[in-house]
């Protein structure tokens, strides 16, 4: 037996022999790192708030196919699958779903099985030597017409990239970081004693570990500020208050760097989508919906289109957005007297902007300049619909202003 085993034997009988000491190791809080996976990494804040602004741009998208002319195809049977497109999921649900996937592990695999549809999990794939992608799901093989691949793809033609994986070292300090502030403070402040002895500790002195073990009892009982121990001590034993051996300063310092860097792995500058969400929710919906989203709706476009339509289609679906679901109330109001002020569109879209009825008239759906445009009296040269003279011209060219 080697001199490494022998010393390892002799520590493992000396730990036997610790009765009370063992008791009080089971009490010890230790720090260690937090692993990234499925089950917390939304417990980040800061990653859960940035994947809700972009994935909820994309749940409010309305979907649309259309034709290689672009006019749109009504009531189409792929759009009846989005709206619906399995038993647990809504729409919106399998479109926020697959898109916090995409960010996350950097791909998703969307089933098309008939008219349902499905997000695949732990899907292996490989290309064979015509570089066909396969599919396997537990061992059994899915047919490529029924699955798509779709990856945000960084430098590999086969594998998207994430959060998970690009920023992994990033968010495994921020959360290990935001753990030990919350631990501290949930457990009050992590208040430690350290209990000094003048005489050796004997675990075969009964007497002796049986007062350790009661001082132990009384500090572990001391869970709220307002408790107040009295702890009697013999001669030789003292209590010392032990400072937290975390630093709040040091650690928020680490998180106000690194957290924003989070962001950055998502395709946002968080330090410009904050001052923008701070003076101009428009300009900052739009940042995100340029730097983040619109990438996205396009790839999810390309891969969804080949999925209910196959290669040989004419047909494909669109993503809208409606950047103006994201501004406010009076920013809408001050578009729309905009519009009516200058006459680039009609007072029915206006009214439906704002959230009120349209009129569905012609005289609120047609298109009106208003003579701040136009010189008064040459009315009737920017408008075509006038077929009487001039006098009728001028009594319709201003009702219409």
């Amino acid at each position: 037996m080697g001199l490494r085993d022998r010393f390892s034997n002799y520590l493992y009988k000396q730990a036997e022999k610790r009765g009370w000491f063992e008791d009080a190791m089971t009490r010890t809080i230790r720090y260690g790192g937090r692993y990234v996976d499925d089950d917390n990494i939304l417990e980040s804040s800061d990653v859960y708030e940035l994947m809700q602004d972009i994935s909820n741009q994309l749940m409010l998208a309305t979907i649309s196919v259309e034709d290689h002319e672009g006019n749109e195809v009504k009531d189409h049977s792929a759009l009846r699958t989005l709206r619906n497109p399995n038993d647990y999921l809504t729409g919106s649900e399998f479109i926020k779903l697959m898109t916090n996937t995409y960010l996350l592990q950097g791909e998703a695999f969307p089933v098309l099985d008939i008219d349902e549809l499905h997000l695949a999990t732990n899907v292996y794939t490989e290309l064979d030597d015509r570089l066909i992608e396969h599919f396997k799901v537990g061992g059994e093989e899915i047919p490529g017409s029924m699955i798509r691949h779709v990856k945000n793809i960084g430098t590999n033609h086969l594998n998207g990239v994430g959060l998970m994986q690009l920023g992994r070292n990033t968010l495994e300090g921020v959360m290990s970081a935001e753990k030990v502030l919350t631990d501290k403070y949930a457990k009050g402040g992590l208040m430690a004693f350290l209990l000094k002895l003048d005489a050796h500790i004997n675990p075969s002195n009964g007497a002796q570990s049986k007062l350790i073990k009661a001082i132990l009892d009384q500090l572990e009982q001391i869970d709220e500020s307002r408790s107040i121990k009295l702890i009697p001590l013999g001669k030789g034993y003292e209590i010392d208050a032990m400072e937290s051996p975390i630093d709040d300063d040091k650690t928020l310092a680490y998180l106000n760097v690194y957290k924003k860097d989070l962001g950055k792995f998502l395709g946002i500058n968080v330090d410009t989508y904050v001052s923008l969400m701070q003076t101009d929710l428009e300009k900052a919906m739009m940042y995100l919906h340029n730097k983040a989203v619109r990438p996205i709706m396009k790839n999810f476009e390309d891969h969804l289109s080949l999925l209910f339509f196959g290669q040989n289609s004419n047909l494909r679906l669109k993503f809208k957005i409606n950047i103006l679901d994201f501004v406010t109330y009076s920013t809408k109001t001050n578009i729309g007297y905009n519009i009516v002020r200058t006459g680039i569109t009609s007072p029915d879209n206006v009214a439906d902007m704002l959230g009120f009825p349209k009129q569905n008239t012609p005289e609120t759906q047609a298109i009106y300049i208003s003579n701040d445009l136009s010189k008064i009296g040459e009315k009737n040269a920017t408008d075509d619909s006038l077929k009487g003279g001039d006098e009728d011209g001028e009594k319709e060219g201003n009702s219409g202003s």
